[in-house]
């Protein structure tokens, strides 16, 4: 090897280890940026099993198993079928809160369905099954919406899963690029839906026996929520949800209510026209925190490890627009603090608590898994 290629190579090495191993400062804790897995496609959703192995979605449909080490597992087969186009694709993933009894794993996806002139049609769905070795069996599904909602759009699918204390499952679905929809609550669009593990409807749901009414419908009025998280002390549910163009909104949500969209916003059209002049409304929720502009708000996690001491019981939220990880600090359900903690190289679309203590950030372009570690 001749000189300026050696210089080359060692400089590309020089650089590989720098991003692995960067130390960043932040108000309460210094801490190490370790690439923990890498050569994915596009990660959407983690959750850890209790083995410590982490489960991975990619967009592009496929799942994966990353070992404790950082080994990347082939896809796993049995994965249901989705339509990746757009913001399509295999989305969440979530294990049902008695796992070591049950075995079930949950995925949320766009559903293809072909269309009556051609093409395909799509709508977020829940499967679920159960792990065995690198294959998925006794594969059902949990959610699917009736085929008169599917439809040609490629984006808002929402697509967050979360299982309350009580082990109720709870399903973010965006407005699906049809914002007036949110506000009818005869349509699943835009809504949080409530639901039995097995995708049954509780009777005590808000809009179980009004006429016509969604019976699984939670809540209602929201744009595209991409994140969901149960607060580990009060087991209140909270959601951030992406704005048009600013206006990107951190709920917490709560039994019936309405969240505003598209009647109040604190953001505008992509192409500065206005959507509404309201930001408040008798009868809607207004956001515990809103970003403006938008900071692309995506997947989040209540921080419950021990090495982050500091950070107990913090909301972490990722950014998809400026490549950051948000702490978040609440008093009660205000929140009284924030601060950008990591700014990356780019896109991170899911955080998680790891077993370890660490935190795990699912990133984009190239697809791979982060892990911040404190430094003593």
């Amino acid at each position: 090897m001749n000189y300026m290629l050696r210089l080359a190579f060692c400089t590309l090495i020089a650089a590989s280890s720098a991003r692995a191993e960067r130390v960043v400062q932040s108000a309460e804790h210094t801490f190490r940026v370790e690439t923990f897995a890498s050569g994915l496609g596009i990660p959407w959703g983690m959750a850890f099993l209790p083995d410590g192995r982490l489960l991975v979605t990619e967009r592009e449909g496929r799942l994966r198993i990353v070992g404790t080490d950082g080994a990347v597992s082939p896809p796993v087969g049995g994965v249901p079928k989705v339509l990746a186009k757009g913001q399509g694709g295999l989305m969440d993933a979530t294990l049902h809160p008695q796992y070591a009894a049950t075995g079930w794993i949950y995925l949320s996806y766009s559903d293809p369905l072909p269309g009556p002139l051609g093409g395909m049609l799509s709508y977020t769905a829940i499967s679920r099954g159960r792990l065995q070795e690198e294959q998925l069996v006794d594969v059902e599904v949990v959610y699917r919406a009736p085929d008169q909602f599917y439809t040609r759009h490629s984006h808002h699918y929402g697509s967050r899963i979360a299982f309350d204390r009580a082990g109720y499952l709870y399903l973010a679905i965006g407005d699906r690029g049809q914002r007036t929809l949110a506000q009818n609550v005869k349509l699943p669009n835009g809504k949080i839906h409530r639901l039995h593990d097995n995708g049954g409807v509780p009777t005590d749901n808000p809009f179980v026996g009004r006429d016509g009414a969604i019976a699984s419908i939670w809540s209602y009025g929201h744009r595209n929520p991409q994140g969901m998280a149960l607060h580990p002390e009060t087991g209140q549910l909270w959601a951030a949800e992406h704005g048009p163009k600013g206006g990107d909104e951190l709920n917490l949500v709560r039994r019936g209510l309405n969240y505003g969209w598209p009647v109040v916003t604190y953001g505008i059209n992509y192409d500065g026209t206005p959507i509404t002049d309201q930001t408040h409304a008798d009868g809607m929720e207004q956001p515990q925190t809103y970003w403006v502009p938008s900071i692309a708000v995506c997947g989040m996690d209540f921080y419950t490890g021990k090495p982050f001491v500091n950070w107990q019981n913090d909301l972490l939220v990722t950014s998809l627009r400026f490549n950051r990880l948000h702490r978040l600090r609440l008093a009660g359900t205000k929140v009284v603090h924030e601060e950008i903690v990591y700014q990356g190289e780019s896109r991170m679309r899911d955080v998680q608590t790891g077993p370890d203590g660490a935190v795990y950030l699912a990133v984009e372009d190239p697809g791979r898994v982060l892990r911040l570690v404190p430094v003593e």
